[in-house]
């Protein structure tokens, strides 16, 4: 799959990430992730989910069990990876289609909450952080669905932002 772009997509995860093991031994992992864009009603002013996207995302080796340890449902998330797309049949006999991200990054967001972040012990590498690998903590009003720009000081473009 070499060549195709990388995309990254925020969004929140929909279920806890699951872990398998290949007939081979080998680790990997699922996650499901929902990004739902913010939009203005232009007849009300008010802001609004707009249409999810869905997104299928698989993480392979010694990632996936950093990623089974660290996530779980309701995270907003930040993940960048290869867009593939798939077609399949349903229970119900209808063809469907499914993009999924073969993900090359995946973390936590932290616009809405902070996180503490440890080197993975089998890398041999020490800590950053007092707790263990792929720790999150959580502040309040983490996962809110409030994206409103205005309530954060403004959208794109204000000349009073620092950046």
């Amino acid at each position: 799959m070499a060549g195709e772009p990388l995309i990254t997509v925020v969004g929140n995860l929909v279920a806890d990430p699951e872990p398998r093991i290949s007939q081979s031994g080998n680790s990997w992992c699922t996650f499901r992730i929902a990004s739902t864009p913010r939009v203005q009603n232009r007849q009300t002013k008010d802001w609004e989910d707009g249409e999810p996207l869905w997104l299928g995302c698989r993480v392979f080796g010694e990632y996936a069990d950093h990623v089974a340890q660290s996530l779980t449902k309701g995270m907003r998330v930040i993940v960048q990876g290869r867009l593939t797309q798939r077609s399949y049949t349903d229970n119900q006999g209808q063809q469907r289609t499914s993009l999924d991200l073969e993900v090359e990054e995946v973390g936590p967001t932290l616009r809405w909450a902070s996180a503490q972040v440890s080197r993975s012990q089998e890398r041999g590498q020490g800590d950053f952080g007092n707790s263990g690998p792929g720790s999150y903590s959580r502040n309040p009003g983490f996962g809110s669905q409030n994206q409103d720009p205005q309530a954060f000081g403004g959208g794109f473009g204000d000349t009073d932002q620092p950046f």
